[in-house]
């Protein structure tokens, strides 16, 4: 009992540690992403000021230029001068800092496209204030011509520049709070982490080691009593051997009246038989030593199967199945084992019980002849199923000639006889038939393509399952105008057999059909997952349901063909195929195919 409490401690010690340590991990781990995130956000609020600053900057940049141009003494003019450079450096600096980045001012040199595609509207603006106020540092006479000029470029493009630069510190300010929001969102998350990590911890380790204790505690109540009670079986066991020969002689009268057996010498005489063996077998007179095949049984290869299997297995032993016809009844089956004993020194003996299992054998033929039945039935069925499959690709092969000798092949003669009715001399009618000649000829294309898609796409052949449903859906999605469109959710790629992905492939096809042509769909979406060892494919649509229990897959002669093919090409693969449904609330089908 010390061993057992010893280990229980080490146990729970190494659960309590286990849980601190997956407490303080998710502690650390949220420390962590919350520093790196803040991290990330030191920059903001440079970059907005420096950002803001620029604005300041332009317009101190005009009002100077607006002054240099006026009349003045030549100190004024050259400290006006002086305070234009230093501010057009700093502008330009920063301008260029804003865009590529600057370790000096501590501003990063990554930024969104949205900043990116306004700092290419705001460069031209830029670029003519700049080059502007270039101009006017370099001109000697402030107040000509040239320079009035480079200061009606500077006021024409401060407005411009101004506005484009108050969206860029917008869009700034924009990406800041969405940083801080997402912040936010990340300490929830973090907190509702570890709030379920806690919770996992109370399920999974603190209630079961309370559930330990207490079990363990009940261990050692039960044990404490289990002792206490065998010390009064130890009491109570003089008294149980004074009742052993009386109960062995009870024993034998129950066997006697109860169990099916009978006793016999080594070479089959009957020794001694039970009630029930007498009573149904009815030997006349047992002190005669009859032997046991002569009385179970009036049919001679019976008597000669009884006889061979004492002969053959009264050393070892036997348990099998025999039948016997008694003199008054019909033929019944019985379990029979063949035990050899040792009654007496040199007394070997055979304990032989039988179990009447003449009801379970009639059952058992009776659930052969049903099962051969409905093996034969379902026979029947696949053939029916078959000639149904030939029909309908029959009937496919017909409408597809159809289509093409009516609608493409009157399409052709007219595109014929429209070619050999152009006049060049009369050029407005050619122009017009040549747009005809044009019309016609898509019409011919996606007559041709809408013949031709239920054929095997290429890409499944060469490419494989995905690549072929996405080529599937995006041609319905052209040919039938719908919302049509694949998921792969898990990017699976893999290639499977060519029997199952072709398989697969109609299954799908047909459910979009399905849903296209009976069911009036509007947006349907096709989502593909994987594991190691499923592949699992699920249409939806919006349309109008149905109840799937209406269907009767049984019944081949009424309809409904296209679930009841998709279900046999589903079995033919090994795979499960599952249809949810409601009048007014869409269809939902899953394939489930093994991936080998």
């Amino acid at each position: 009992m010390a061993t057992l409490d010893q280990k229980t401690f080490s146990k729970l010690r190494k659960l309590y540690i286990i849980a601190l340590s997956l407490i303080a991990l998710s502690v650390v781990a949220s420390q962590v992403l919350v520093r790196k995130f803040l991290n990330d956000q030191t920059a903001d609020s440079t970059v907005i000021n420096i950002a803001g600053r620029q604005r300041m900057l332009s317009q101190k940049i005009t009002k100077e230029a607006l002054l240099l141009t006026r009349p003045g003494d030549s100190a004024k003019i050259q400290a006006l001068q002086d305070s234009l450079s230093a501010t057009r450096t700093l502008w330009h600096n920063s301008h260029l800092a804003l865009q590529n980045g600057s370790d000096s001012l501590h501003i990063p040199a990554v930024n969104t496209a949205r900043i990116n595609q306004l700092f290419d509207q705001i460069n031209p603006y830029f670029e003519s204030v700049y080059a502007a106020s270039a101009q006017l540092l370099s001109a000697e006479n402030t107040t000509d011509v040239n320079s009035l000029s480079a200061l009606n470029t500077i006021l024409a493009n401060e407005a411009p520049f101004l506005r484009l630069m108050d969206r860029i510190v917008n869009q700034y300010q924009y990406e800041a709070d969405a940083k801080i929001e997402r912040l936010r969102t990340l300490e929830i998350l973090l907190m509702g982490l570890t709030l379920l990590l806690l919770l996992a911890e109370f399920i999974f380790i603190f209630w079961p080691t309370a559930k330990a204790v207490r079990t363990g505690m009940f261990d050692l109540i039960t044990a404490e009593r289990k002792a206490q009670k065998m010390a009064r079986d130890a009491d109570a066991l003089a008294e149980s051997k004074e009742k052993l020969l009386w109960e062995y002689q009870a024993l034998s009268q129950a066997m006697d009246r109860t169990l099916f057996f009978v006793r016999t010498d080594l070479n089959g005489n009957i020794l001694h038989a039970g009630d029930p063996f007498i009573k149904l077998f009815k030997p006349k007179n047992l002190e005669t030593q009859s032997r046991l095949s002569d009385v179970i049984s009036t049919h001679e290869p019976e008597k000669q199967r009884l006889e061979q299997l004492l002969n053959e297995h009264k050393r070892t032993g036997w348990q099998g199945e025999i039948s016997a016809t008694p003199k008054e009844g019909n033929r019944r089956y019985f379990e029979m084992s063949l035990l050899p004993f040792l009654k007496h020194k040199e007394n070997h003996q055979l304990l032989i019980i039988f179990i009447d299992i003449t009801k379970r054998k009639e059952a058992h033929d009776e659930i052969e002849r049903l099962t051969k039945s409905h093996f034969e039935e379902r026979i029947s069925q696949q053939k029916n199923v078959s000639r149904q499959i030939i029909e309908n690709q029959e009937r496919e092969q017909n409408r597809i000639a159809r289509d093409l000798h009516d609608g493409i092949g009157q399409m052709l003669t007219g595109l014929k006889f429209t070619l050999e009715s152009i006049d060049l001399k009369d050029p407005e009618k050619a122009q017009a038939k040549i747009t005809h000649l044009k019309n016609l000829s898509l019409d011919i294309i996606k007559g041709i393509r809408t013949a031709t898609f239920n054929l095997t796409p290429p890409e499944l052949t060469d490419h494989g399952l995905i690549p072929a449903l996405a080529k599937l859906t995006k041609e319905l999605s052209n040919l039938t105008g719908k919302h049509i469109q694949l998921h792969n959710k898990t990017d699976f790629n893999l290639r499977l057999d060519s029997l199952v992905e072709i398989n697969t492939y109609r299954i799908t096809q047909e459910a979009i059909n399905n849903a296209l042509k009976y069911a009036g769909s509007k947006i349907i979406m096709v989502s593909v997952r994987h594991s190691k060892s499923m592949l699992s494919i699920t249409i939806d649509d919006d349309g109008k349901g149905f109840d799937p229990s209406g269907i009767d897959l049984e019944n081949r002669e009424g309809g409904g063909m296209g679930m009841t093919f998709m279900h046999e090409r589903m079995n033919y693969i090994n795979g499960r195929l599952f249809v949810n449904s409601e009048p007014g609330k869409g269809t939902r089908i899953v394939l489930n195919i093994p991936i080998d």
